[in-house]
């Protein structure tokens, strides 16, 4: 049995959980989200807490229950509290901007200056260097969090880059002159 599919997902105070068949449906504070669980597995709303079950013990089904588990946990924490991935611009003359409230704009040591939008249900704040992306869809918030990082990946010898605040750059020594 799944360790994590088999523990019941409380409903926090906010979050309102409806279940239609196979669609789920989460409102709060912050949003509402919806999603479409698998035939494989069951979801039931017992005790504000939702309960997922399988059906069976085939690979398929052992593999969505916690899957599905994992989903509805992280649809009720982001109505209720959200999600936030920080990035850093580091660099000399290496700059981020808002251009609207849907698209930022990178200098990042090319020639042209990169765009890159943002998508609906995603805040972005840019402060100097700093760029907060935030949201109640974790997928969302991480995926654009990523195709910002993914404009100028940090790079192992001077470090310069789009990098996230925690992540650890390791850095190479770079060449040697011969004595």
């Amino acid at each position: 049995m799944s360790r994590i599919g088999k523990t019941p997902v409380p409903v926090t105070d906010g979050a309102k959980v409806d279940i239609q068949g196979r669609k789920i449906s989460v409102s709060g504070k912050l949003g509402s989200l919806a999603f479409s669980h698998r035939p494989e597995v069951e979801v039931k709303l017992e005790d504000d807490n939702v309960v997922v079950t399988r059906h069976g013990d085939n690979k398929a089904a052992r593999a969505f229950h916690g899957l599905t588990r994992s989903l509805i946990q992280n649809m009720i924490e982001g109505v209720t509290k959200g999600f936030v991935k920080e990035l850093e611009v580091s660099g000399v003359g290496y700059v981020a901007a808002m251009k609207g409230p849907k698209q930022i704009d990178l200098k990042v040591g090319f020639a042209d200056t990169r765009s890159v939008k943002i998508p609906d249900g995603v805040t972005c704040e840019v402060n100097g260097v700093r760029i907060r992306v935030s949201g109640s869809d974790k997928q969302l918030v991480g995926q654009t969090a990523a195709a910002i990082r993914a404009e100028r990946k940090p790079e192992p010898y001077n470090g310069k880059g789009i990098r996230y605040i925690d992540e650890v750059i390791l850095r190479k020594q770079g060449k040697a002159f011969a004595k």
